[in-house]
Parts: structure tokens; C-alpha cells; sequence
């Protein structure tokens, strides 16, 4: 069953206008250590933070509250699979949120697809409920 889905569309050229702007500063606020080591192995590392950018923004849309009700930005994380797959880790308030909305006798399912293609970054979170084995 699915429980929310969300979609994002992030400008790469504004995430690499912030990078010079604030620099480690604005990447320490949204990214975990992951993230920003993922990021920086890149040729290009703004599209990689584009990429994390949007798809913490579905995340957040699929959740239903967007960044309030205690949901923040280190809160959700990108982390990859190693054949390279995308999977999303919620902790703190995302993922309070996320057990509130699984019903008893359900595990919860984030799914996750990022693209990029210069000068846009996008990703869809659809976030499921399953049955417990």
C-alpha cells in the first residue's frame, strides 16, 4: 500500500552558486559525512548534492510534512546500495514520522530514483507499507 509519494526538481547551477557562496557551511547543514564523501569523488560535486538536494525534498513531500513538524534536512540521507542503487536512512524526526504512518503489522518501504541532466537534478520517493515476514 502506498502510504505518500513526492517528486523534486533541483537547479544543479543554484546548488553550485550556493557552494561558492557559503561552502562547507551550507553542506555541513544539509549533508551527512556520506553524502559529502559521495559527493566530493564526483567531477562535478554539485550535481551529486543537486541530486541528494531533490531527493530529500520527495523524501519529505512523501512523509506529508515537508521540513516542519520536526523533519529536517540531516534527518534524511542518501546512501547507495553497492550496485550503485539509491536507498534513503531516516532518523529523528523523519523517521518518527515515517513509524506514524506505517500501520501495526507493516514495515515501511522509501523508494527511491534520481536523474540528472544539466542544468536539473530530479527525484521521486515513493514511500510504501509492506506486510512483515
Amino acid at each position: 500500500m502506498i502510504i505518500g509519494v513526492g517528486t523534486d526538481l533541483c537547479d544543479i547551477r543554484r546548488i553550485e552558486r550556493t557552494l561558492e557562496r557559503f561552502g562547507q557551511r551550507f553542506v555541513e547543514r544539509l549533508y551527512d559525512e556520506t553524502e559529502q564523501t559521495k559527493a566530493n569523488r564526483r567531477p562535478n560535486p554539485a550535481a551529486s548534492y543537486a541530486q541528494s538536494f531533490a531527493a530529500k525534498e520527495a523524501c519529505a513531500k512523501a512523509l506529508g510534512t515537508g521540513f516542519r513538524q520536526g523533519v529536517f534536512w540531516r534527518d534524511l540521507v542518501v546512501a547507495n546500495h553497492p550496485s550503485g542503487q539509491p536507498y534513503m536512512v531516516l532518523s529523528g524526526g523523519a523517521k518518527a514520522r515515517l513509524d506514524s504512518l506505517v500501520p501495526d503489522g507493516m514495515s515501511a518501504r522509501i523508494d527511491i530514483s534520481q536523474t540528472d541532466e544539466y542544468p536539473m537534478a530530479q527525484a521521486v520517493v515513493i514511500i510504501s507499507a509492506e506486510p512483515q515476514n
